[in-house]
């Protein structure tokens, strides 16, 4: 007999796929095909994620490459998203931002460049789908 027999379980942004927990420490590149919860400290790069929540305790050093982003902690690299980036007051992210639509909280420290383009139209993965066209370097 099980004490969870009626509970439901479902995963969204409130309930992510995957969580790293304060304590938690990654190295590598991580490739989620999910939600990500991050309390935790990743160094290296997180792709092909659904969403990806950071913590006011998390911290990441390296490119994230999602669907959405909402950052609460610090982050030392790229941010590519097919559908939003958010970073919170008392955020702190120290490179570039890449989405249709991006939030920056009052309170919130960021430094790097900005780029807000429509939404690829094409089904790519979302390394490639995010990458700048041939010609972008140049303007």
């Amino acid at each position: 007999m099980s004490m969870f027999k009626n509970a439901k379980t479902s995963f969204d942004a409130t309930n992510p796929d995957t969580v790293f927990g304060k304590e938690a420490y990654f190295q590598g590149t991580l490739t989620a095909k999910g939600s990500l919860k991050i309390d935790g400290r990743i160094d290296g790069s997180i792709v092909d994620a659904k969403m990806v929540t950071l913590g006011k305790t998390g911290k990441i050093r390296g490119d994230i490459s999602c669907e959405t982003c909402s950052v609460g902690g610090e982050v030392k690299g790229n941010i590519l998203a097919l559908t939003s980036i958010e970073v919170l007051s008392g955020a702190r992210v120290e490179g570039d931002l890449r989405a249709p639509r991006i939030m920056l909280e009052e309170g919130a420290f960021f430094n790097g460049n900005c780029s807000m383009e429509p939404p690829v139209k094409e089904k790519r993965g979302h390394a490639e789908a995010l990458r700048p066209a041939a010609g972008d370097a140049d303007e």
